[in-house]
């Protein structure tokens, strides 16, 4: 049996070490991508990471990446910025894949 339970707790130990990473890369991801709409916003220095972490407090409104799009969509749309819903999630999903390289390459 304690064969088993060892097991047991190796895949335990994995999912949660799997869950943080996803959740660190989505983190990353959202500061990334915070940090791109704020260029696009005609944000520079202190202020453009100060739009990159209202981004990433954004996530934390619902399950998903929803909340982080409409956050994106309303502060462009607000500002005047012509984005194309399909170029914001296409970023997301770049910029994605660049932060799960930067976790992975630390």
């Amino acid at each position: 049996m304690s064969g088993l339970s060892d097991r047991e707790k190796a895949f335990e130990n994995k999912f949660a070490l799997d869950q943080e990473l996803k959740f660190k890369a989505l983190a990353r991801r959202n500061r990334l991508v915070g940090l791109w709409a704020a260029g696009l916003l005609g944000k520079a220095d202190a202020d453009a990471d100060a739009y990159a972490k209202e981004v990433v407090v954004a996530d934390f409104e619902e399950a998903g990446d929803e909340d982080v799009f409409r956050k994106l969509r309303s502060d462009l749309d607000a500002a005047g910025v012509s984005v194309s819903d399909q170029d914001i999630r296409a970023k997301m999903v770049e910029l994605l894949a660049q932060a799960i390289d930067q976790i992975e390459n630390q």
